[in-house]
């Protein structure tokens, strides 16, 4: 039976494991007291100050909530805006759904581990809240849901734990989209998600952050997809942070299900990086493809990659870019793990710096230097991602484009 004291329970035990090889961060430095904000209307959220505006901006999230289909905003550890404008998708702050909803308890910590690491205990002993997105059975969004995850409070730490539902025959996209305030240079966000791509679904997901300078970032999520299901997980992140660690895990249980897991990242001088994606492929006819994009401007940046088959008549590839435009380091780490006869599985790993002789024939077509760079530059960071809807291709478009001059 589901109990919320046994999983206080596994997680104080874990409140010390470390996790990965990155830099271990001492939470007692942060602020996990939680902080009050007022709710916000539509009205109000509109009006929010205007720098304040240009930082969801570039993190993808739009307050006027034009071609949107629902806004989740959380500001520190206070949810201060919550609806659905679509008939036949949910938004629910977790808290809420913990308190009224039996069926929560189906998908709470059942992909992730409680116990996994300290930030995964920190996330439940102090859970500061989260959002549920649920589409009906059948239901398909014509705009992605926004959701933003906002830090204004300097030095705080915010714990939040989403948990994303695709039930069977429906389509959901959304749009997650972290910052922090202009003021604030120093916080630290855990960010546990679960996904679960029902029969026949498909969810596509893309996450962008615009973070300080000074910010620890610890995403930790797992999705699930079944018979039929598809998941498109796109992951953006092209602003200076001083440490991002993540390892998103993906699991394919019915036939024919198929995971693309996509993101671009940009290193900033002292900032590290520890990044990927690993799928599970369990069934015939399952399909993966991890694709990676990497720059580093004087950064450290390792860019994993895991494909595990576990049965035959299973299809993967793993693709690993990196250039370096400006020092630092790229480690690529491509694995391939194949358990049957029958699997299919390559890899692709390039790590280097632009051709001189490209910029050369650019600069011979009348570009300058710079131009010639930059144009190089978006032609690398351009992935082209099968089955997304325009509105959010649109939306990662928009993103390499403001934060290119950060780039260069």
């Amino acid at each position: 039976m589901y109990s919320r004291e046994s999983l206080k329970e596994k997680a104080a035990k874990a409140v010390d494991k470390r996790a990965g090889i990155g830099p271990d961060i001492n939470l007692d430095e942060f602020e996990a007291t939680p902080v009050d904000h007022e709710y916000l209307s539509d009205d109000q959220l509109k009006s929010i100050p205007e720098i304040e505006k240009e930082r969801l901006v570039m993190s993808g999230v739009d307050v006027l909530e034009r071609e949107r289909g629902g806004t989740y905003f959380q500001k520190d550890t206070a949810v201060v805006h919550c609806k659905s404008k679509q008939d036949g998708v949910e938004i629910i702050p977790i808290q809420t759904a913990l308190e009224q909803y039996e069926w929560i308890h189906d998908y709470y910590w059942k992909l992730a581990s409680v116990d996994t690491d300290k930030y995964t205990a920190s996330a439940e002993m102090n859970l500061h809240n989260g959002y549920v997105i649920r589409a009906l059975p059948g239901a398909r969004t014509i705009y992605p849901i926004q959701a933003c995850l906002y830090l204004d409070k300097q030095g705080i730490q915010q714990n939040v734990h989403n948990i994303i539902i695709a039930e069977e025959g429906s389509e959901l996209h959304v749009i997650t989209g972290c910052a922090t305030s202009p003021h604030l240079t120093k916080g630290v966000h855990i960010g546990v998600s679960e996904f679960y791509i029902k029969k026949n679904a498909k969810l596509s997901f893309t996450m962008i952050h615009n973070w300080a300078e000074d910010m620890v970032v610890r995403p930790r999520s797992v999705a699930q997809v079944e018979e039929g299901g598809l998941f498109l997980n796109n992951y953006i992140s092209m602003k200076p942070v001083r440490t991002l660690q993540m390892y998103p895990t993906t699991h394919l249980v019915g036939d024919n299900a198929v995971a693309r897991l996509y993101s671009i990242v940009v290193g900033s001088p002292g900032s590290e990086y520890d990044v990927g994606g690993r799928v599970y492929l369990k069934k015939p006819g399952t399909r993966a493809e991890v694709v990676a994009r990497t720059i580093s401007n004087g950064g450290r940046i390792i860019s994993r990659g895991h494909l595990i088959g576990e049965v035959p008549d299973i299809k993967a590839h793993l693709e690993c870019k990196g250039l370096i435009l400006k020092g630092g380091l790229i480690y690529a780490v491509p694995e391939l793990e194949g358990h049957a006869d029958g699997v299919e599985m390559s890899h692709e790993a390039a790590v280097g710096k632009i051709a001189q002789e490209e910029i050369f024939y650019l600069m011979s077509r009348g570009l300058s230097e710079e131009e010639a760079t930059s144009t190089i530059v978006r032609g690398f960071l351009s992935v082209d991602i099968p089955g997304l809807p325009p509105q959010l291709k649109a939306e990662i478009d928009k993103a390499v484009e403001l934060s290119e001059k950060d780039v260069m």
